[in-house]
């Protein structure tokens, strides 16, 4: 249900920088940034070398290149997953100033940005033919492969709200095909990891497949497959790796962790509340549910450790309307509880900036303030700290679209800054 309201005054980047001084003010502006998204003028698309800086596609295919890079990096390594699509807020603008590429906001010079440099082997094709950057994307010191490119709550209209994933799908299904060929991503992957330095760990996702003897067993075997290829171009037993996939019971836990070099397991909740997991992630809520799956990942972490398990909230879309929380305040009591229920169990919470979607059930709606975006990070960063939780699997190196794990690289404890 689309809800048309008015983007309502709030403090700007500089005034939620001095009410947050113990909070990078890198990682704030990245939180902003997302939240807002960015727009290119020519002279920062011209700064663009295809042939040494990462660059978005349209449809797939390498002869419709945009002139646009792939994301953002700051000047003290903060990576910024960007977005380009349409916002009820103004962007921030890429630029070209004094020979610099920045971050503007009205014409102001914000911060100095780099793009991201794309890796050896994306100029590189497999066996099959198939470039591989189609096979697996790179962030600045991880591998993504995503084998399976759709995802099966979409085929009854029962995916999450928030969620694009079918309509991009079905925008490019010619050129994208819903499964990677298990060679192309072996190939990659030997050659990909071949580069000296580059990558710190492998990272898979993909849509919920919910076909098999039992619910889910497919999606099982696809990774058990895949992490298996993957694994034969390393040596050790486990590797540094993360799966985020549907919440799997303990016998399809212990296969991944058994038959895999698998090291670390992640399963998205969306959303901290009962009742809005039953409206925003319909098919989650009918197939498997809030309590289970909650079940589930703490059951997770017998297998894989303490740690090693977490699960991923879309922050912000707890305060979608017309049935989200009243009021940012009663959102984050709200999530911060229930985080802390399952950190208490070994599991830890990390978040995503909620990006309104084109082509999404939400494509209309209204993230939250800048204001608290900083506190859920604050206070998933002070849960982890009081309960001693390492993030080092989904960091700002492995990672880096968490505002939250990216303050695990302070010393000092944040929690108290609010």
């Amino acid at each position: 249900m689309a809800v048309a309201y008015a983007v309502p005054p709030e403090p700007g980047l500089d005034e939620i920088i001095a009410r947050y001084p113990l909070v990078s003010p890198f990682v704030i502006l990245k939180t902003d940034v997302q939240r807002r998204g960015v727009r290119y003028t020519a002279a920062a698309q011209a700064a663009v070398d295809p042939s040494l800086h990462q660059v978005l596609y349209q449809g797939f295919s390498i002869e419709k290149q945009d002139q646009n890079p792939m994301s953002l990096i700051l000047r003290d390594g903060t990576s910024i997953l960007i977005s380009e699509g349409p916002n009820r807020r103004p962007p921030y603008v890429v630029d070209v100033v004094d020979g610099k590429t920045v971050l503007t906001d009205q014409g102001r010079v914000i911060e100095e940005v780099e793009y991201w440099h794309k890796p050896a082997y994306y100029d590189q094709t497999t066996t099959s033919g198939k470039p591989m950057w189609t096979v697996a994307a790179a962030r600045p010191q991880r591998i993504d492969f995503n084998p399976y490119q759709y995802c099966q709550f979409w085929t009854n209209g029962q995916g999450c709200k928030y969620c694009n994933i079918a309509a991009n799908f079905n925008q490019n299904k010619d050129q994208k095909p819903a499964f990677l060929d298990l060679e192309d991503i072996a190939e990659t992957a030997r050659v990909a990891l071949g580069q000296p330095g580059r990558f710190t760990s492998v990272f898979l996702t993909g849509g919920s497949l919910l076909s098999g003897a039992e619910l889910l067993d497919d999606e099982v075997d696809l990774y058990i497959r895949v992490l298996q290829a993957i694994g034969r171009s390393l040596n050790p037993e486990k590797f540094p790796s993360q799966l985020i996939a549907t919440a799997f019971n303990e016998r399809q836990l212990a296969r991944l962790y058994e038959q895999t070099g698998l090291s670390s397991y992640t399963a998205d909740i969306e959303v901290l509340n009962e009742d809005l997991f039953g409206w925003i992630c319909p098919g989650k809520a009918k197939k498997i549910g809030y309590r289970e799956w909650k079940r589930r990942l703490v059951a997770a972490v017998d297998i894989f450790g303490p740690g090693n398990v977490n699960t991923g909230i879309v922050g912000g879309v707890e305060l979608a309307q017309p049935r989200g929380f009243p009021s940012e305040a009663d959102a984050l009591k709200a999530t911060l509880e229930e985080a802390e229920d399952l950190a208490s169990q070994g599991v830890s919470t990390v978040y995503c900036v909620w990006n309104v979607a084109p082509g999404s059930v939400f494509q209309d709606q209204l993230s939250p303030s800048l204001d608290y975006y900083v506190q859920l990070a604050v206070g998933l960063d002070a849960l982890r700290r009081k309960y001693n939780l390492s993030i080092d699997m989904d960091n700002y190196r492995r990672c880096g679209n968490h505002p939250d794990s990216d303050l695990s690289r302070v010393w000092q404890p944040v929690a108290g800054t609010l």
